[in-house]
């Protein structure tokens, strides 16, 4: 299903995505789930359904940020960012693309990595932004452990450099424009040795030598995906085909049957959203079949205007560039700041929170932040002043942080442990009483097991009690705290609840 998505097979990759959602669903594998649900997004994509496309995205990344998935996160950004670009909603979609780029750098090089990096990429693209897009590709062929292998990335870094060297081509920078044109032309050879008679691959190396003067081979490439192409409803790629067959035909004389095919390329346009590149060329190249057709003084007007149009969308995409750069800046900051004021509520020894951290919890506790089921652990480790004094006070630490690590062991992704004072720890869990129980027991006979200090047998004392609705933070608090005294009054090693 992914790789009809991704080799403009858009109608068959949903039919294929509807077919297994059905299976998965009614197996509970979400997993597989998610990923058809991506896929479901990318044919809806490619068929210009931004809308539905979008609901999708934005539903898988409210799942990915739930479950801490950083990699899904930033994939999906990119894959909004395109979207909002489509939409002409720049500055939204500058900002989704700075924010995936930070999560990709702090990210792990992994094959998820690797295709969240290729969305990226072709966001980029899609926002015309070719430097940053090529840089991207460029990375992941350096990161390659088998650089001569072909995958569906091919397909979308051909497409790009394909677009940028058309474009450069149309604001008269002919030379850097054949550059990339020739590198699209041979990405796209070395994928026709392994797949031959791919259509999509096809048409793009059509365009390419089409434009690089090499007419017989493009008319030849052109006419043998056309029909493909149009029959499976791959409006970009058919669009594609019918530029080069126009080009061939311009460059051989056959000026009417060149309108032709342009015209067919502009028609298709209504068929499916075009990509912001599309439009543009195919009326660059139109503007001169119009000219070589009547070379009098309204055609030539005509095709001015037509050219001061391309240097126009030129200079705005070097000012979405700079809008990228500017985002990518703000997110830079943002994480500073971010990083700040985590390290202003992380305990120093520890590394867990501190009271700081502590006291901005009560606040959500007041505020309705926290919400429930949620429950208060206080541990409290018993005679530890006796260690300190008869160990040193460094030897006490390293039995803090030992405990501090067992504590965060315990602690699953939504709890959150904090140091409250000397050797008092508190516990901010996401359950009930009686999941607290288990886990303040857990902890119990845990520290019992530790061996730290020879001949020393560490033990914790904990209170604990599950806030209810209209408590406040400080109440529930001093509630644990009572409860904690319980449990050393009545012997230690104990809980109270």
């Amino acid at each position: 299903m992914h790789i009809l998505a991704n080799t403009g097979r858009a109608p068959e990759a949903l039919r294929a995505a509807d077919a297994f959602l059905m299976i998965a669903n009614a197996v509970g594998d979400d997993r597989s789930a998610n990923f058809l649900r991506q896929g479901r997004m990318y044919a809806y994509l490619d068929m210009g359904r931004i809308e539905e496309a979008t609901a999708i995205g934005e539903e898988l990344l409210r799942t990915h940020r739930r479950t801490g998935n950083l990699l899904a996160e930033a994939k999906v950004l990119c894959d909004l960012a395109q979207m909002r670009v489509l939409q002409t909603r720049y500055v939204d979609g500058m900002r989704y693309l700075a924010r995936a780029g930070m999560l990709l750098d702090a990210g792990p090089r992994t094959e998820r990595h690797r295709s969240a990096t290729c969305s990226f990429a072709q966001a980029a693209a899609v926002a015309q932004m070719y430097e940053t897009a090529a840089e991207a590709y460029e990375h992941l062929v350096a990161l390659d452990e088998r650089p001569t292998r072909t995958t569906s990335f091919d397909l979308i870094y051909s497409r790009t450099l394909l677009y940028w060297g058309l474009r450069l081509a149309h604001v008269g920078r002919a030379e850097e424009g054949a550059t990339r044109l020739r590198r699209s032309a041979a990405i796209t050879r070395r994928w026709l040795d392994q797949h031959p008679g791919d259509p999509c691959m096809t048409a793009v190396q059509a365009l390419a030598l089409a434009k690089l003067g090499d007419i017989a081979v493009a008319e030849k490439l052109a006419n043998s995906a056309i029909m493909p192409l149009r029959a499976g409803e791959s409006w970009e790629f058919a669009r594609m085909a019918h530029l080069a067959l126009g080009i061939s035909l311009r460059e051989s004389g056959a000026l009417a049957e060149s309108r032709r095919e342009f015209l067919a390329a502009h028609q298709s346009c209504g068929f499916t959203a075009a990509l912001p590149d599309e439009r543009p060329i195919i009326r660059y190249e139109m503007g001169l079949t119009a000219l070589a057709m009547d070379g009098g003084q309204p055609s030539r007007d005509l095709f001015a205007v037509v050219a001061g149009q391309v240097r126009e969308l030129w200079q705005l995409r070097l000012q979405r560039v700079g809008m990228f750069r500017q985002a990518r800046q703000r997110e830079e900051l943002e994480a500073a700041r971010e990083h700040a004021e985590q390290e202003s509520r992380r305990d120093a020894l520890t590394g867990l929170g501190n009271r700081r951290h502590f006291d901005l919890l009560l606040e959500q506790i007041d505020d309705g932040r926290l919400g429930r089921p949620l429950t208060l652990l206080l541990v409290d480790l018993d005679h530890f002043k006796a260690v300190n004094d008869a160990f040193s006070h460094s030897t006490g630490d390293r039995v803090l942080r030992d405990v501090a690590g067992l504590l965060r062991r315990h602690c699953r992704a939504s709890d959150v442990a904090v140091r409250y004072a000397g050797d008092e720890f508190v516990l901010f869990l996401r359950g009930d009483a009686a999941a607290a129980r288990e886990v303040a027991e857990r902890i119990r006979l845990a520290v019992a097991r530790l061996d730290v200090l020879p001949g020393v047998r560490l033990t914790v004392s904990v209170g604990m009690a599950e806030w209810t609705e209209g408590v406040t933070g400080e109440a529930l608090f001093r509630a644990v705290d009572e409860r904690l005294y319980a449990a050393k009054w009545s012997g230690r090693n104990a809980i109270a609840a």
